[in-house]
């Protein structure tokens, strides 16, 4: 996983990414909300299907949740659906706004990882985890958070099922702000104009 501001600028480019190629937004996998609550700004990913993680940044630092429906660790693999031991329990008293938070259903969660401004590395809780390669869903749902264009490249391609550029994936991890040029490399059947809305959102900067 990157480090907070690196992390955080990986998610908006995500969001950005998607925006421009995916104009309806039940079908985008990634967002950014900028102005989500008093306490944080958060990065999302959802596929549809059930799977997914938020992820918030804040002044007290960063805490990421998300939710493998077919892991063995799912709370819906058991009666009464639970929180498997560990995932949540050592998350620091800084993070209680998130785990109350009803929007993020936390008795929907596999993994959860974070990190507090004084942390050199992310933290998670003690798990005795189940047998299997990736048992909580985490290796599967983070890996695009490698900060390699390629690898979204490669979902995109087969996700949107047309070539997009790794050139202008490229500029967008980078930060590079929004131009009409750019958006046209990406999808040239969308008006620079209309993505304004979302770049505001995301926070990602225009030209």
């Amino acid at each position: 996983m990157p480090a907070p501001p690196s992390l955080k600028q990986l998610t908006k480019s995500l969001a950005m990414l998607d925006a421009l190629i995916q104009r309806e937004w039940e079908y985008r996998y990634y967002s950014f909300d900028s102005k989500w609550a008093d306490y944080g700004e958060m990065a999302s990913m959802r596929n549809g299907q059930g799977d997914g993680w938020s992820c918030v940044f804040g002044s007290g630092g960063v805490f990421l949740k998300g939710f493998d429906h077919e892991s063995e660790m799912s709370a819906l693999s058991k009666q009464p659906p639970n929180v498997w031991p560990g995932v949540l329990d050592s998350v620091p008293s800084t993070f209680k706004d998130c785990l109350l938070e009803p929007a993020f259903s936390m008795v929907d969660t596999t993994f959860s990882i974070w990190r507090l401004p004084e942390h050199a590395q992310w933290k998670t809780g003690r798990i005795s985890y189940p047998a299997g390669d990736d048992p909580d869903g985490s290796g599967r749902l983070l890996s695009i958070l490698d900060a390699n264009p390629d690898s979204y490249k490669k979902w995109a391609d087969e996700y949107y099922e047309r070539s997009i550029s790794l050139t202008a994936i490229q500029q967008i991890y980078e930060g590079t702000p929004l131009t009409p040029e750019l958006v046209r490399e990406l999808n040239p059947d969308v008006q620079f104009a209309s993505l304004l809305g979302d770049a505001a959102e995301i926070a990602y900067p225009t030209a």
